[in-house]
């Protein structure tokens, strides 16, 4: 028995020693925190962890496992900052909520978590839903299911009536009263235990709604929503528990409040002031833009009955102001990461993002890594978002150049996240 014990002992060493390498023979690599593509590189991964990156193309020995991407652009596995993975938009999503059971939810989750991998998102962070985002990264954790690393903010945080109030519009006798449980509140206290209800039912972090906002059923798209000392409950509960806030916020007063109350970035931005501008920037608070979310918006608006009259009017008019915010922003040289708001648009599109930073005067170089380093340091993941020595293997490739062509980010032939290859084209 003991010489059994030892053999044993002595092959999971030899496994441990010996385990077997990947190499990605890379033609283009981007180098995301020096903002350079470097010619003919290797990238030596083992298990999930990327042991080394070295210039030319290494020799494959005995084992190893070979994979050529010698007219590739390879760069980290992009991150979103911003999506929804429990819906899409169409006509009848209001309507949903009426017919669909948590089940319902979860089951097409499925298919945009797997269809967001395959577009080279390997980590997104979900910005509310109804929990079944949960389960979502749950599933993707123990790999049930394919698609990015979550982190979920499970319900959002708003106030009554507020953008994320989930019974806006209901008939009275539906209506009831929510409260922090259900992610409404009132004041410091329920400010507080809406965060602790969002750490008991196992979040990665706080989406609070700063300001009204556009598919919601409520009028107004821009109010402020909460006050500075409901924010600031918030964020020092929050912190409390390692979480990091993120704030929904198309009106200047209500980012003004949200930027002073402490939160680590501002969703979508629409009608920011300079005033906001110098406040995120004293404060280090990112911008995550979600261009592509309000030009989706008003292009579905303009379809007759896609949204209610009550949305319509809302999405016609702040879908437009986006990308000239983030223009304005990205000039002024606040802090961006990258974010489409995914949902409100389909999955999988995410990708379309770049061409409208670049659009509005951002090099396609300095959005990569809005979606890759900046990403990561929001998150507060160092794990992630560079290819380097002793970072998680989340890698992908692409056809062509995108610093030539920046519709080549939608062309993504490769996905590995976590040392797995999920997509080789």
């Amino acid at each position: 028995m003991r010489k059994l014990s030892f053999l044993v002992l002595c092959l999971l060493v030899m496994n441990l020693l010996f385990a077997q390498r990947t190499i990605l023979h890379c033609g283009q690599l981007i180098d995301v925190k020096n903002l350079q593509v470097l010619k003919e590189m290797s990238v030596i991964i083992e298990a999930n962890k990327i042991m080394d990156v070295q210039k030319g193309y290494t020799a494959a020995a005995a084992g190893d496992k070979l994979v050529d991407l010698k007219n590739k652009t390879v760069m980290p596995g992009l991150i979103d900052m911003h999506v929804h993975m429990e819906s899409e938009t169409n006509p009848g999503n209001y309507l949903n909520g009426f017919t669909w059971n948590g089940p319902d939810y979860a089951f097409q989750s499925v298919v945009f978590a797997e269809r967001t991998l395959m577009a080279g998102f390997t980590a997104v962070r979900d910005l509310g839903g109804s929990g079944a985002n949960i389960s979502l990264r749950n599933a993707i954790n123990k790999e049930w299911v394919k698609g990015p690393r979550i982190y979920t903010a499970g319900k959002s945080i708003a106030t009554t009536g507020g953008h994320a109030d989930p019974t806006n519009n209901y008939r009275k006798d539906l209506m009831g009263d929510p409260g922090p449980r259900e992610g409404v509140v009132d004041g410091v206290d329920d400010c507080a235990k809406a965060v602790r209800q969002r750490y008991k039912e196992g979040s990665d972090l706080i989406k609070i709604t700063a300001t009204g906002g556009v598919l919601s059923m409520a009028k107004d798209g821009s109010g402020a929503q909460f006050t500075e000392e409901e924010v600031r409950a918030i964020v020092s509960t929050a912190k409390d528990y390692g979480f990091k806030v993120a704030a929904h916020a198309h009106g200047a007063e209500g980012m003004k409040r949200a930027v002073l109350g402490g939160v680590n970035s501002i969703e979508h931005g629409t009608y920011m002031s300079e005033e906001v501008m110098e406040l995120m920037k004293q404060k280090g608070t990112y911008l995550v833009p979600t261009i592509i979310a309000g030009k989706s918006s008003a292009d579905s608006a303009r379809k007759p009955g896609y949204y209610p009259d009550i949305v319509r009017a809302k999405a016609l008019v702040v879908g437009n102001y986006i990308q000239a915010t983030f223009a304005k922003a990205y000039k002024a040289g606040v802090k961006i990461a990258f974010g489409t708001d995914a949902g409100v648009y389909a999955h999988g599109k995410n990708w379309m993002e770049f061409a409208y930073m670049t659009e509005a005067g951002m090099p396609i170089l300095e959005a990569i890594r809005a979606a890759t380093v900046n990403a990561a340091d929001l998150l507060g993941d160092d794990r992630i978002g560079s290819i380097e020595k002793d970072k998680l293997a989340d890698i992908i490739a692409i056809d062509g150049d995108p610093v030539k062509d920046v519709k080549a980010m939608g062309k993504v032939r490769f996905v590995m996240k976590n040392g797995t290859v999920y997509k080789n084209e």
